[in-house]
């Protein structure tokens, strides 16, 4: 143990005097964790590998340091990818090693409870809660992981809704702007769709560097988080399903079509495998779904959906040929960007004409087209006569790369992309 709690002390904050490097400041992830902290309820932290959760996790740690005055010896840092706690592999393991630190550092009053990737321990639940609801001894506890049932399974049941869901994304367009001091023009733009917004990237220089990392990343998720998670045994189906959904992003497709698609391929596959295999993926945050809704009947639509990928880096540096689809490019960066500020987003359906997306948050509803440049009047009235046919005074938002904007007689926004967004 006393291996372990050296492996502690080197990632925790108990006898740092000087200031720490948390990385880039995430502050909209730091503010909401800020709001829902100081009671009980057990804060979980979610998002696809490398989208910077642990850093989130310890810029959270220094401020509760540096602006509320927490004693670093009452925060517990542990990090599950880390080779150091290997060994800990069970709740009664981590129980042993929390057991520890109190022995050794000797916290007085409240502890925060940090555990990174979570779902590496088994029975990780039977801890968590036991820390949570703790008669004795006062915890507040955070714990972040890279697959959405962290919460379907027996900490759902056990907490009846006692614990709040932080979903951290890949950097905005925003935060690629802070980051790199940039200034928010087309130039910019088209730097951040063409590249990623996975903080790490930013990091490397040359393109086979890039390469290697998407495709480590992409290995990682498929084999790590999905095959074995989930016992799968064809590695190859599942890995040739994640590329078919790069190649189609932006497309209305169904899994019968997707099942054609193999069987003309002399593959077999069929509906089940196909259904789980895309919902283990979005578990793990790799590829989003986009439902189909009727703008008639006002219901959701079974059959065909929209897939997109979270991170646009996996077609840019896996398949960098596809950079010629400026399109599905930037329908998935609009996508993105409403999920991140907080939408849901649904295609909308009629049986006349299709628009991009529904977007609703709260009493707020928009509609957004979304083309790459409005090249042609035979375009411009194609694109603006979709949200022109939609029957009612919500916000209707045509967006492109376009640089000038036109002014349409019955106030449907002409706005180009980066200029859309940062507006959200």
């Amino acid at each position: 143990m006393s291996e372990i709690f050296n492996a502690l002390e080197a990632i925790n904050y108990w006898n740092i005097k000087e200031e720490f490097n948390t990385g880039f400041i995430r502050q909209s992830y730091l503010d909401k964790i800020e709001e829902a902290s100081g009671n009980k309820l057990i804060k979980v932290i979610v998002g696809q590998r490398r989208s910077g959760k642990s850093y989130i996790v310890r810029q959270f740690i220094r401020h509760l340091i540096k602006n509320k005055s927490v004693d670093p010896k009452n925060t517990f840092y542990l990090n599950k990818e880390l080779y150091d706690f290997d060994n800990v592999k069970t709740a009664s393991d981590l129980a042993d090693v929390i057991k520890l630190y109190k022995k050794k550092v000797k916290p007085s009053g409240k502890v925060y409870v940090f555990i990174d990737e979570v779902q590496n321990i088994d029975e990780w639940e039977k801890i968590i809660v036991s820390l949570a609801q703790h008669t004795v001894d006062d915890y507040e506890v955070f714990i972040t992981g890279s697959n959405s049932r962290l919460l379907s399974g027996e900490l759902a049941t056990l907490l009846s809704g006692r614990y709040l869901v932080f979903e951290v994304f890949p950097f905005s367009y925003i935060e690629f702007l802070k980051f790199n001091n940039y200034k928010n023009n087309k130039k910019s733009f088209i730097k951040y769709i063409e590249t990623s917004g996975l903080p790490e990237v930013y990091n490397f220089i040359s393109n086979d560097i890039h390469r290697h990392y998407f495709q480590s990343l992409k290995d990682t998720i498929l084999l790590k988080d999905i095959m074995y998670r989930h016992n799968i045994r064809d590695y190859v189906l599942l890995e040739d399903l994640f590329l078919f959904i790069l190649h189609n992003v932006g497309n209305l497709i169904s899994i019968p079509s997707i099942i054609k698609y193999y069987k003309s391929k002399q593959r077999k596959a069929d509906y089940s495998t196909i259904s789980s295999y895309i919902t283990y993926m979005e578990q793990a945050f790799i590829v989003r779904q986009c439902s189909k809704y009727s703008l008639k009947t006002k219901e959701l639509l079974s059959g065909e959906k929209k897939y997109y990928v979270n991170d646009l880096g996996f077609r840019n540096y896996l398949f960098p040929q596809l950079k010629t689809d400026i399109a599905s490019m930037l329908e998935n960066f609009v996508y993105m960007h409403l999920r991140m500020s907080g939408f849901d987003v649904k295609v909308g359906y009629h049986k006349q004409y299709e628009v991009d997306f529904i977007a609703t948050k709260g009493n707020l509803k928009i509609y957004i087209q979304v083309t790459y440049l409005l090249s042609s009047e035979q375009t411009e009235n194609r694109e603006f006569r979709v949200l022109e046919l939609i029957n009612d005074n919500y916000p209707k938002f045509l967006i492109s790369m376009d640089e000038i904007k036109i002014n349409h007689p019955k106030g449907i926004k002409h706005q180009n992309i980066w200029e859309f967004v940062t507006n959200l």
